[in-house]
């Protein structure tokens, strides 16, 4: 299954205020694996960044002055997660800011991220995982224990490798923490993979039959909050 984590930095809080896209990061999971293919942009709003946003990323108008616009990558974006499931965090930020892009290109057949590909909301699924807790970013990565220790300045690209290692560990798959990105923007990466041990000298424990129960239940709660498990799916196949 192909998955696309995706994360954007915009002027402001608002598309309807007319705050535009000024960046745009996803990255590939390919059958739970993270894979090397990403695609990431700047984009020059054609309007100021408000002072709260650049706060927040850190992206100035003068760096954004001789970026490419929106309507000048859309192909490329569309190409990249055309049927794919889109991992976003608080999708309905994301998702209605490409959709006001979209609709700003005013072509004979407008399209809607919907009409491109499905989406999965982490917010939704981390609230129903997490009931009463903290679901910001930062407050996963803390619980699962993913480190972020790199991300003073909201970045689209790093947002979304920190996601991605998240959706992972909050859905009970295995994070790759070997891969790198070929040019990651900040140059601020996912931590190295764990040293290689030789299999002989691995000391194998079996579970009890309590620890077996717990873990049934795990996956069906898994199931439950995501719509299927790959474990509970590979067991009945």
């Amino acid at each position: 299954m192909r998955q696309i984590v995706l994360d954007t930095e915009t002027t402001g809080l608002e598309h309807a205020d007319g705050h535009r896209i000024i960046e745009i990061g996803c990255l590939e999971i390919n059958d739970r694996r993270i894979t090397d293919r990403h695609y990431h942009v700047y984009l020059n709003p054609d309007r100021e960044v408000e002072s709260g946003a650049l706060q927040v990323h850190g992206i100035t108008d003068e760096f954004l002055a001789d970026k490419p616009r929106f309507a000048d990558i859309v192909d490329e974006l569309i190409e990249f997660v055309q049927d794919s499931e889109l991992i976003i965090h608080n999708a309905p930020f994301d998702v209605g800011f490409l959709d006001a892009e979209l609709a700003r290109l005013q072509r004979p057949e407008p399209i809607r991220m919907a009409d491109v590909a499905s989406v999965l909301d982490t917010v939704v699924l981390a609230r129903e995982l997490h009931p009463g807790q903290r679901v910001s970013l930062d407050a996963l990565c803390k619980r699962y224990e993913v480190d972020n220790s790199g991300r003073d300045l909201h970045g689209a690209l790093l947002d979304a490798e920190l996601l991605a290692e998240v959706y992972l560990a909050m859905t009970g798959g295995q994070v790759d923490l070997g891969l790198e990105l070929h040019a990651p923007a900040s140059g601020r990466g996912r931590t190295g993979g764990a040293p290689r041990v030789s299999t002989d000298e691995l000391i194998v424990v079996r579970a009890d039959a309590e620890e077996r129960a717990a873990h049934r239940a795990r996956l069906e709660a898994i199931k439950a909050a995501a719509g299927r498990c790959l474990w509970l799916e590979t067991e009945s196949g």
